[in-house]
Protein backbone atom coordinates (compact mmCIF):
# COMPACT_ATOMS: atom_id res chain seq x y z
CA UNK A 1 0.00 0.00 0.00
CA UNK A 2 1.30 3.42 -0.97
CA UNK A 3 0.32 6.81 0.39
CA UNK A 4 1.87 10.27 0.41
CA UNK A 5 0.94 12.09 3.65
CA UNK A 6 0.67 11.15 7.33
CA UNK A 7 -1.20 13.31 9.85
CA UNK A 8 0.40 13.16 13.30
CA UNK A 9 -2.03 14.32 16.00
CA UNK A 10 -0.51 15.49 19.31
CA UNK A 11 -3.04 16.10 22.12
CA UNK A 12 -1.50 18.08 24.96
CA UNK A 13 -2.71 19.07 28.41
CA UNK A 14 -0.29 20.69 30.88
CA UNK A 15 2.79 19.41 29.04
CA UNK A 16 4.80 22.64 29.04
CA UNK A 17 7.96 20.81 30.16
CA UNK A 18 8.00 18.38 27.25
CA UNK A 19 5.86 19.73 24.41
CA UNK A 20 8.69 21.52 22.60
CA UNK A 21 10.94 18.46 22.83
CA UNK A 22 8.20 16.27 21.36
CA UNK A 23 7.41 18.77 18.61
CA UNK A 24 11.07 19.05 17.64
CA UNK A 25 11.51 15.29 17.50
CA UNK A 26 8.37 14.81 15.43
CA UNK A 27 9.16 17.71 13.10
CA UNK A 28 12.71 16.49 12.49
CA UNK A 29 11.62 12.89 11.93
CA UNK A 30 12.14 11.72 8.35
CA UNK A 31 9.40 9.31 7.40
CA UNK A 32 10.02 6.25 5.26
CA UNK A 33 9.12 6.16 1.58
CA UNK A 34 9.33 9.99 1.40
CA UNK A 35 5.95 10.30 3.15
CA UNK A 36 5.05 13.88 3.99
CA UNK A 37 4.19 14.89 7.57
CA UNK A 38 1.27 17.00 8.73
CA UNK A 39 1.60 17.76 12.45
CA UNK A 40 -1.54 18.77 14.32
CA UNK A 41 -1.09 19.75 17.97
CA UNK A 42 -4.20 20.24 20.11
CA UNK A 43 -3.80 22.19 23.35
CA UNK A 44 -6.65 20.98 25.57
CA UNK A 45 -7.09 24.28 27.46
CA UNK A 46 -3.96 23.74 29.54
CA UNK A 47 -3.58 25.65 32.81
CA UNK A 48 0.20 25.78 32.43
CA UNK A 49 2.17 27.49 29.59
CA UNK A 50 1.67 24.60 27.12
CA UNK A 51 -0.19 26.83 24.68
CA UNK A 52 2.54 29.48 24.82
CA UNK A 53 5.24 26.85 24.29
CA UNK A 54 3.42 25.58 21.20
CA UNK A 55 3.11 29.04 19.67
CA UNK A 56 6.73 29.89 20.52
CA UNK A 57 7.80 26.72 18.72
CA UNK A 58 5.73 27.62 15.66
CA UNK A 59 7.27 31.09 15.57
CA UNK A 60 10.79 29.70 15.91
CA UNK A 61 10.29 27.04 13.23
CA UNK A 62 7.85 28.53 10.71
CA UNK A 63 8.92 26.16 7.90
CA UNK A 64 7.49 23.06 9.59
CA UNK A 65 4.03 21.89 8.50
CA UNK A 66 2.58 22.43 11.96
CA UNK A 67 -1.06 23.21 12.71
CA UNK A 68 -2.09 24.25 16.24
CA UNK A 69 -5.53 24.39 17.79
CA UNK A 70 -6.37 25.60 21.29
CA UNK A 71 -9.49 24.13 22.85
CA UNK A 72 -11.56 26.83 24.63
CA UNK A 73 -12.60 24.34 27.32
CA UNK A 74 -10.75 21.33 28.74
CA UNK A 75 -12.63 18.24 27.55
CA UNK A 76 -10.05 15.45 27.75
CA UNK A 77 -7.59 13.57 25.55
CA UNK A 78 -10.29 11.88 23.51
CA UNK A 79 -11.97 15.18 22.68
CA UNK A 80 -8.62 16.66 21.64
CA UNK A 81 -8.07 13.69 19.36
CA UNK A 82 -11.54 14.18 17.85
CA UNK A 83 -10.54 17.74 16.95
CA UNK A 84 -7.27 16.54 15.45
CA UNK A 85 -9.08 13.96 13.35
CA UNK A 86 -11.42 16.64 12.02
CA UNK A 87 -8.39 18.72 10.94
CA UNK A 88 -6.39 15.83 9.44
CA UNK A 89 -5.83 15.80 5.68
CA UNK A 90 -3.35 12.92 5.34
CA UNK A 91 -4.38 9.55 3.94
CA UNK A 92 -3.31 8.01 7.27
CA UNK A 93 -3.11 9.38 10.79
CA UNK A 94 -1.43 8.46 14.05
CA UNK A 95 -1.52 9.90 17.57
CA UNK A 96 1.62 11.02 19.38
CA UNK A 97 1.55 11.71 23.13
CA UNK A 98 3.18 14.94 24.30
CA UNK A 99 4.92 13.43 27.33
CA UNK A 100 8.07 11.79 25.87
CA UNK A 101 6.97 8.28 26.90
CA UNK A 102 7.11 7.13 23.26
CA UNK A 103 9.92 7.48 20.73
CA UNK A 104 8.67 9.22 17.54
CA UNK A 105 11.14 7.34 15.34
CA UNK A 106 9.10 4.20 16.08
CA UNK A 107 6.38 5.66 13.86
CA UNK A 108 8.45 4.40 10.93
CA UNK A 109 8.05 0.83 12.22
CA UNK A 110 4.29 1.18 11.89
CA UNK A 111 4.57 2.79 8.47
CA UNK A 112 6.83 0.00 7.21
CA UNK A 113 4.31 -2.56 8.44
CA UNK A 114 1.37 -1.05 6.57
CA UNK A 115 3.47 -0.49 3.44
CA UNK A 116 4.78 -4.06 3.35
CA UNK A 117 1.74 -6.06 4.49
CA UNK A 118 -1.85 -6.64 3.48
CA UNK A 119 -3.23 -4.74 6.47
CA UNK A 120 -4.98 -1.40 6.91
CA UNK A 121 -4.34 -0.71 10.62
CA UNK A 122 -1.15 -1.10 12.69
CA UNK A 123 -0.85 -0.80 16.47
CA UNK A 124 2.48 -0.19 18.19
CA UNK A 125 2.81 -2.65 21.07
CA UNK A 126 4.85 -1.96 24.20
CA UNK A 127 4.66 -5.64 25.15
CA UNK A 128 6.09 -7.58 22.20
CA UNK A 129 9.76 -6.86 22.93
CA UNK A 130 9.23 -5.40 26.42
CA UNK A 131 11.59 -2.56 25.52
CA UNK A 132 10.32 -0.21 28.20
CA UNK A 133 11.65 1.53 31.30
CA UNK A 134 10.30 2.70 34.68
CA UNK A 135 7.22 0.53 34.19
CA UNK A 136 4.64 0.09 36.94
CA UNK A 137 4.03 -3.66 37.15
CA UNK A 138 0.53 -3.33 38.58
CA UNK A 139 -0.81 -0.84 36.03
CA UNK A 140 1.22 -1.52 32.91
CA UNK A 141 1.64 -5.28 33.09
CA UNK A 142 -1.43 -6.44 35.00
CA UNK A 143 -3.79 -3.55 34.22
CA UNK A 144 -3.07 -3.15 30.53
CA UNK A 145 -2.76 -6.89 30.10
CA UNK A 146 -6.20 -7.50 31.58
CA UNK A 147 -7.83 -4.70 29.59
CA UNK A 148 -6.27 -5.94 26.36
CA UNK A 149 -7.40 -9.52 26.95
CA UNK A 150 -10.91 -8.32 27.73
CA UNK A 151 -10.90 -6.22 24.57
CA UNK A 152 -9.69 -9.18 22.50
CA UNK A 153 -12.49 -11.31 23.88
CA UNK A 154 -15.12 -8.96 22.50
CA UNK A 155 -13.34 -7.54 19.42
CA UNK A 156 -11.96 -10.77 18.00
CA UNK A 157 -8.53 -9.17 17.60
CA UNK A 158 -5.39 -10.80 19.00
CA UNK A 159 -3.63 -7.73 20.36
CA UNK A 160 -1.02 -7.45 23.10
CA UNK A 161 -1.48 -3.71 23.77
CA UNK A 162 -4.94 -2.29 23.09
CA UNK A 163 -4.22 0.85 25.16
CA UNK A 164 -1.24 1.91 23.06
CA UNK A 165 -1.15 5.50 21.85
CA UNK A 166 0.42 4.50 18.51
CA UNK A 167 -2.46 3.46 16.28
CA UNK A 168 -1.88 3.95 12.54
CA UNK A 169 -5.31 4.18 10.91
CA UNK A 170 -6.55 5.23 7.45
CA UNK A 171 -7.98 8.74 7.85
CA UNK A 172 -11.15 8.03 5.81
CA UNK A 173 -11.87 5.03 8.07
CA UNK A 174 -11.55 6.92 11.34
CA UNK A 175 -13.44 9.93 9.97
CA UNK A 176 -16.32 7.60 9.10
CA UNK A 177 -16.59 6.43 12.73
CA UNK A 178 -18.68 8.42 15.20
CA UNK A 179 -16.46 8.80 18.28
CA UNK A 180 -17.98 9.73 21.63
CA UNK A 181 -15.40 9.18 24.36
CA UNK A 182 -13.67 12.35 25.59
CA UNK A 183 -11.04 10.80 27.86
CA UNK A 184 -9.07 7.56 27.86
CA UNK A 185 -12.18 5.67 26.77
CA UNK A 186 -11.07 6.64 23.26
CA UNK A 187 -8.68 3.66 23.11
CA UNK A 188 -11.23 0.88 23.71
CA UNK A 189 -13.90 2.74 21.74
CA UNK A 190 -11.83 3.02 18.56
CA UNK A 191 -10.62 -0.58 18.92
CA UNK A 192 -14.12 -1.98 19.33
CA UNK A 193 -15.44 0.14 16.45
CA UNK A 194 -12.56 -0.81 14.15
CA UNK A 195 -13.46 -4.44 14.85
CA UNK A 196 -16.85 -3.77 13.24
CA UNK A 197 -15.36 -2.42 9.98
CA UNK A 198 -15.88 -5.13 7.38
CA UNK A 199 -12.73 -6.50 5.78
CA UNK A 200 -10.35 -4.48 7.94
CA UNK A 201 -7.07 -6.21 8.85
CA UNK A 202 -4.89 -5.24 11.80
CA UNK A 203 -1.40 -6.11 13.03
CA UNK A 204 1.05 -5.03 15.73
CA UNK A 205 4.72 -4.06 15.71
CA UNK A 206 6.98 -3.55 18.73
CA UNK A 207 7.72 -0.06 20.05
CA UNK A 208 9.83 1.26 22.94
CA UNK A 209 8.37 2.91 26.03
CA UNK A 210 9.68 5.03 28.92
CA UNK A 211 6.96 5.26 31.55
CA UNK A 212 6.47 8.27 33.79
CA UNK A 213 4.72 8.46 37.17
CA UNK A 214 2.05 10.78 38.59
CA UNK A 215 4.65 13.19 39.95
CA UNK A 216 6.02 13.52 36.41
CA UNK A 217 2.53 14.13 35.02
CA UNK A 218 0.96 10.71 34.37
CA UNK A 219 -2.78 11.35 34.08
CA UNK A 220 -4.53 7.99 33.70
CA UNK A 221 -5.87 6.50 36.95
CA UNK A 222 -7.97 3.63 38.33
CA UNK A 223 -11.23 5.42 37.48
CA UNK A 224 -10.09 5.60 33.86
CA UNK A 225 -9.39 1.86 34.01
CA UNK A 226 -12.97 1.22 35.08
CA UNK A 227 -14.18 3.45 32.25
CA UNK A 228 -12.13 1.39 29.79
CA UNK A 229 -13.91 -1.80 30.94
CA UNK A 230 -17.27 -0.07 30.59
CA UNK A 231 -16.38 1.15 27.07
CA UNK A 232 -15.28 -2.30 25.91
CA UNK A 233 -18.66 -3.70 26.88
CA UNK A 234 -20.61 -0.66 25.70
CA UNK A 235 -19.13 -0.43 22.21
CA UNK A 236 -19.25 -4.15 21.64
CA UNK A 237 -23.03 -3.94 21.59
CA UNK A 238 -23.70 -0.26 20.73
CA UNK A 239 -22.57 1.99 17.90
Amino acid sequence: MKFTKLSIIIPAYNEAKTIQMVLKKVCELELVDQIEKEIIVINDCSTDPTGLEIENFKNEYPDYNLVSHHQPVNKGKGAAIHQGIALATGEYLIIQDADMELEPSDINHLLNAVLANDVQVVYGSRFINKDHQNTSYVWHILGNGFLTRLSNLFSGFRLTDMMTCYKLIPTPVIKSIVLKENRFGFEPEITMKLAKVKGLKIMEVPISYIARNKVEGKKINSKDGMRVIYCILKYKFLK
